[in-house]
């Protein structure tokens, strides 16, 4: 995680959590005047529009005061969705057995881009099952990760 995103991440949580909800994680997409912060909210009871609002409303009142981005940005809040982007390997083991869209920053056994079933989590190391093949991975090379959700 960038440096700001941390610094986002300690900032908002304690106003997240406070609300009843989970920060699950933060990205700012920088693109000039159009750069974009969105927050991910997550509650065991799913999100609803009005969650995302409330979260919004206290977020952009500290963002405010605090002012930790300089340029011009919109702020998204949202669920993490059904392919919810995973921030850490913690919130993987949350998912084991479950299938993982992962992209390295590295590629690791001729492999930058793949899809694989989350097997095992010990620590900062993720272990993906790829083709039937393991592959381990230290979750700081992971540049994006999300779930691929599954449909019976």
């Amino acid at each position: 995680m960038a440096r700001i995103e941390q610094q986002l991440v300690s900032l908002l949580a304690p106003a997240v959590e406070a609300l009843g909800f989970t920060l699950w994680g933060v990205e700012f997409v920088r693109a000039g005047k159009h750069s974009t912060l969105r927050v991910y909210i997550d509650h065991e009871d799913g999100i609803s529009v009005d969650d995302c609002a409330e979260v919004s409303y206290q977020a952009s009142a500290l963002l405010d005061v605090e002012d930790p981005i300089k340029s011009e940005y919109f702020l998204e809040v949202s669920s993490p969705g059904m392919e919810r982007p995973f921030f850490s390997a913690a919130q993987m083991q949350q998912y084991l057995g479950e299938i993982a869209a992962v992209e390295l920053n590295v590629a690791q056994q001729n492999k930058r881009k793949f899809k694989g079933v989350i097997s095992k989590v010990e620590g900062d190391t993720v272990e993906f099952n790829v083709d039937g093949e393991p592959l381990l991975v230290n979750y700081s090379s992971v540049k994006k990760a999300h779930l691929v959700p599954q449909f019976n």
